[in-house]
């Protein structure tokens, strides 16, 4: 089951940051600078975690990752210009 996830980081290095930044693309979608939402199964993201572990310095740079639940989702409160990313639901056909 997926969950959704939101994943921030404060990393100190360019070539690094950029490269997490490019990894967390290609599983969310970025909500502010270095806030990323994404809806992983839990296999997925251990493998997210493990690669961005393999990024970054575990000495001076920081990843956060919150796991929400499908009730604290949906409770969620957004203000002014903010306005979570549109759930996008896709059919396949045999």
């Amino acid at each position: 089951m997926a969950l959704t996830t939101v994943i921030a980081y404060d990393v100190s290095e360019d070539g690094r940051r950029a490269r997490l930044a490019a990894l967390l693309q290609r599983y969310g979608d970025r909500i502010q600078f270095s806030v990323y939402l994404c809806r992983l199964d839990e296999d997925d993201l251990n493998q997210l975690v493990q690669a961005a572990e393999r990024i970054i310095n575990l000495n001076t740079d920081s990843l956060y990752v919150l796991r929400q639940c499908p009730t604290c989702w949906e409770r969620m409160d957004c203000r002014g210009q903010s306005r979570p990313p549109e759930r996008v639901l896709y059919w396949l056909a045999f």
